[in-house]
């Protein structure tokens, strides 16, 4: 305990970034370390499962005593460990587990697995202190596009998900072909500042009515052939028409299926969560035409938006209120599902 407070530290380690956050109550940022190895990972043009949970066992230690420091605390006044166990890359989840359960042991503290997904979600409590579920969320990541209804802290129905690639996959397929480089999503965005969103008429995938699944893969397949036929013509290729066009075509699907499945279910928030939620169309277009059905947008700031432990720390305050722990059997879990 802090000063009455209920202090919670959350370790990431999913994917790329070694992140700890230290909460009070839930809602209250104490601190966010985040140390990302996306300089390492460009000259491959993605994440290389190996190096990444070679770079957490590196890190781990260091980024949580940083933590410790920024929020001037203890580990002896830590009341609850967070920690993600899934889904991502298994290596780089171990790391993060394992230091979760030996802190844990050390100091006796309670011990909380964290569904990634649900952390994402949670990054939006630290700076809306008013949400609270139910709620209907936009979760898009690199490796994950999902609407999600969230009906309390620790209650998630998945609406829809993505059949094939996430959006934020296809953006980076689409980035590394046109010479943007990794990690694409942030690059398309800027590119297509420069762009005209209607140069290319790129297909919006709606699939079967009704359905708020997600499918990138032909859309991606449509731009790479046309770059191909473009290059193969000898004609130049306008890098920041392509990057604008295809992110129109991708963002316009996240946001009808989003406003729709809130209207469906009766909803006036949009809540959105995972690292696309910081593509700046995505948020002008969704604020856009979800307002003109009354209902709200509410998102986190970039910083949050990215993988962090701050967002573990708070979903894991929420469980644990719930009365759910993990022993030191906690293990983790690549593949588990929202």
């Amino acid at each position: 305990m802090l000063d009455g407070k209920h202090i919670t530290l959350g370790i990431e380690s999913s994917c790329d970034e070694t992140a700890v956050g230290i909460v009070a109550d839930g809602r209250e940022l104490l601190a966010n370390v985040i140390s990302s190895q996306i300089d390492i990972h460009t000259k491959f043009g993605g994440v290389v499962p190996e190096i990444a949970s070679r770079k957490h066992l590196e890190n781990i230690n260091r980024v949580i005593d940083a933590a410790l420091g920024e929020a001037g605390i203890t580990l002896d006044q830590v009341d609850l460990i967070g920690v993600t166990k899934g889904p991502g890359l298994v290596g780089a989840l171990l790391v993060g587990v394992a230091a979760a359960k030996a802190l844990a042991w050390t100091k006796g503290i309670p011990l909380v697995g964290v569904n990634h997904m649900h952390g994402h979600i949670a990054s939006n409590y630290i700076e809306h202190k008013e949400l609270e579920p139910p709620f209907m969320s936009l979760v898009v990541s690199g490796g994950h596009t999902n609407i999600i209804m969230v009906d309390d802290y620790n209650t998630c129905r998945k609406l829809g998900s993505t059949r094939d690639d996430a959006a934020g996959e296809a953006f980076d397929k689409v980035a590394r072909v046109i010479g943007l480089g990794y990690p694409g999503g942030p690059k398309v965005d800027r590119a297509a500042k420069e762009g005209d969103r209607d140069a290319i008429p790129f297909k919006r995938v709606y699939l079967e009515k009704g359905s708020y699944d997600f499918s990138f893969s032909g859309l991606k397949t449509q731009a790479l052939n046309y770059i191909n036929t473009e290059r193969q013509a000898g004609r130049p290729i306008d890098v920041n028409n392509i990057a604008a066009s295809f992110q129109e075509a991708v963002v316009e699907v996240l946001v009808d299926k989003a406003v729709a499945a809130a209207l469906e279910y009766g909803q006036k928030r949009i809540v959105m969560a995972g690292g696309v939620a910081s593509n700046s169309r995505l948020r002008e277009l969704i604020t856009e035409r979800a307002g003109a059905c009354g209902i709200e947008i509410l998102r986190p700031s970039p910083v949050l938006c990215t993988d962090n432990g701050v967002m573990i720390a708070c979903s894991a305050y929420y469980a644990y209120r719930k009365g759910e722990t993990s022993d030191l059997t906690l293990d983790a879990d690549p593949a588990l599902e929202f």
